[in-house]
């Protein structure tokens, strides 16, 4: 009964947390903030044809991360990006979505603000005399705010060598003779900013959410609005309605911060349920990625450009299926257009532009200002069905380039983002790691609680491994040395303060797995929880299921020289060996901690330092306790084993 009975606590506790976090994720509790107001149909014309006009286009750069340490080759391609890249390509505007500098320490381990570093950023926009060639707008990553006390700080040196000069989220308005277009920031950097990593999740509170709908607000009126920040939404913490409500009447939402995940994903892009695309850019770190966008008669398109390859293009109309929202653009001046339309860049003067639709030539498009081409079509050729157009354009110097996608003229034609990349983009991965946490913590609970109301255990059947694990788990539960301390770490890694150190420069505070306190501020755990969840896999769970086995060789009547002469090395070695290199990821946890976030934090740290110090204690408490509840357990083992 009594096991039956913390069963049901333990179930019911696992519930309640759930349905927390569900409430708390879904906002059903309360009522949600005004959401910013559609905007009015568009007419089908002016449609794209032979005219210059109702045309401009922008570049995006993110993940700059220049550093005084590393890579000076990313400050020279940089540099080149501002003078040569801008030069050909003449963008309206450029955004910078933030890492402008890696902030790391030469070790990589540490983090802090450079001023050099920003000083590089600030030379080359200055040398270059990109912010009087266009509109340069820059803004803070989470790499910009390692390490900052506060946003009046010394440190904070974006305010005082970026191109926008002050921290927060504002509203551009990109002001053509056809209408505004309104570009919108999204500042979710943490304030105070912790050193690293404890800053990979953007933080959103009340205050900036409100700030946030009102700039919405504001840009209802233009044509579209663009939203750009560095965070993707789901690494950002925001309250209810959620920031993907707040920006619902975006077309797209331009952001970083993922590097493409390490080259495993390099396109990220999906689209809200609300119909917002959300974009996320590769990183010029290590791949030297940029975008160029474009708005031609409303409509909007994109490219994913690599530094250095050229020519640059980008087909306008007809735009691609995958990318069109009849929410937000008037995707009926397609079949009303006459011509398609190519934006072309290149080192050298464009010489073919060459258009081919489903694989058959329909001829070469012609040049009409600037980088624009044009070719006369008949769009209710194509009204049926999907289609391919692919553009070869080649320059004087011999280069090459060939771009096509998939365009339709059917409304009820739609195409499917990459399922993976929509989980990646799409998920509350804050939620995520907090549900995973809360299970893993509450099953190992429920397992230890379990065990240690049940009666005696009676074995029965052959010793297998079943059989075997639960009589481990049965002794480590009923033995209260092992029973308390596995209970008590346990508890602890959810409860207890990880470390105190210095979070940010000069101020202490204190880590638990929830969140981090630091100079009378809360920031919400996000990065917290992943690492909670390392910490079980990786050592919590592991300790436990080793004493379990070591339990079960005393239960044998071995000590530890002993077990080790019977001679089942295969058997037993690794065991020995696994648990060995987990310990050792414990030291190096605890390094790692120390060049973090200083000595403080080594010292005062209960669930690296302490615990790395208490295990050895505790093993070895394994192999050389001798108890009357474990002589019991033996005599029953081998009565078992010789039956």
């Amino acid at each position: 009964m009594a096991a039956v009975r913390a069963l049901r606590v333990v179930a019911g506790l696992a519930a309640a947390a759930l349905a927390a976090v569900l409430l708390e994720h879904y906002s059903l509790a309360g009522s949600p903030s005004p959401r910013p107001q559609p905007r009015a149909p568009r007419r089908p014309r002016p449609a794209p044809g032979l005219g210059a006009s109702n045309i401009f286009w922008g570049l995006q750069i993110s993940d700059i991360h220049l550093s005084r340490f590393h890579d000076p080759g990313r400050a020279a391609d940089f540099e080149k990006f501002c003078s040569e890249t801008i030069d050909i390509v003449h963008p309206a505007l450029v955004l910078a979505t933030g890492d402008l500098t890696d902030a790391k320490t030469k070790d990589l381990l540490g983090s802090r603000q450079h001023e050099v570093e920003w000083q590089t950023y600030y030379r080359i926009l200055k040398k270059t005399r990109v912010m009087e060639k266009t509109k340069w707008l820059d803004i803070k990553g989470n790499h910009d705010a390692f390490n900052i006390p506060s946003l009046e700080s010394v440190e904070n040196y974006y305010r005082k060598y970026s191109a926008v000069h002050r921290d927060g989220s504002f509203h551009y308005v990109h002001s053509t003779p056809f209408g505004n277009y309104s570009f919108i920031s999204l500042d979710a950097t943490p304030n105070p900013g912790p050193k690293r990593p404890y800053n990979f999740f953007g933080i959103l509170d009340e205050k900036r959410m409100e700030e946030l709908l009102l700039l919405a607000k504001e840009s209802s009126r233009s044509n579209h609005s663009i939203w750009f920040g560095h965070f993707t939404t789901s690494t950002i913490l925001s309250p209810s309605p959620g920031i993907r409500s707040i920006m619902s009447s975006a077309t797209a939402y331009l952001c970083g911060h993922l590097h493409t995940l390490g080259g495993l994903m390099p396109v990220l892009h999906t689209r809200h349920f609300q119909g917002t695309l959300e974009l996320e850019v590769g990183d010029w770190k290590h791949n030297r990625r940029y975008r160029i966008f474009a708005f031609d008669h409303d409509l909007f398109s994109f490219a994913d450009l690599i530094f250095g390859e050229w020519p640059v293009v980008l087909i306008t109309n007809p735009k691609s299926v995958l990318y069109s929202c009849a929410k937000h653009e008037p995707l009926e001046r397609i079949l009303h257009s006459t011509h398609i339309r190519v934006l072309a860049f290149s080192l050298s003067s464009i010489t073919s532009v060459t258009v081919k639709i489903d694989g058959v030539h329909l001829g070469q498009a012609v040049h009409l200002s600037g980088p624009i081409f044009t070719l006369k079509w008949n769009p209710r050729n194509y009204s049926n069905r999907t289609h391919n157009i692919e553009v070869i354009v080649q320059d004087s110097a011999g280069r090459s380039k060939s771009v096509h996608h998939i365009f339709s003229l059917q409304e009820d034609i739609h195409l499917r983002f990459d399922p993976l990349a929509s989980f990646i983009l799409l998920t509350d991965h804050c939620m995520v790691a907090r549900v995973l946490f809360v299970m893993t913590v509450l099953i190992q609970l429920s397992i230890l609680i379990t065990f240690r109301h049940r009666g005696y255990l009676e074995l029965k059947g052959p010793p297998g491994f079943i059989n075997l694990t639960s009589f481990s788990l049965h002794v480590l539960s009923k033995i209260n040395i092992f029973y308390y301390s596995v209970l008590l770490l346990t508890l602890y890694t959810v409860l207890g303060p990880w470390f105190i150190g210095e979070i940010t420069k000069g101020k202490i505070g204190c880590c638990f797995s929830f969140g981090i306190f630091v100079d009378g501020h809360f920031l919400q755990g996000g990065v917290t929880f992943i690492v909670g969840i390392l910490q079980l896999a990786f050592f919590n769970i592991p300790l436990m299921a080793y004493l379990c086995w070591s339990l079960l060789q005393r239960c044998c009547g071995h000590n530890f020289r002993s077990h080790l002469r019977e001679g089942k090395y295969l058997k037993i070695i690794p065991v020995h060996l696994l648990m060995l290199l987990l310990y050792i990821w414990q030291i190096y946890s605890c390094y790692f901690l120390h060049m973090t976030y200083g000595t403080l934090a080594f010292f005062f740290s209960p669930l690296r330092t302490w615990l790395t110090l208490l295990t050895p204690a505790l093993i070895y408490c394994v192999w050389t306790l001798n108890s009357s509840k474990l002589g019991t357990f033996t005599v029953q083992l081998k009565s078992h084993l010789s039956s």
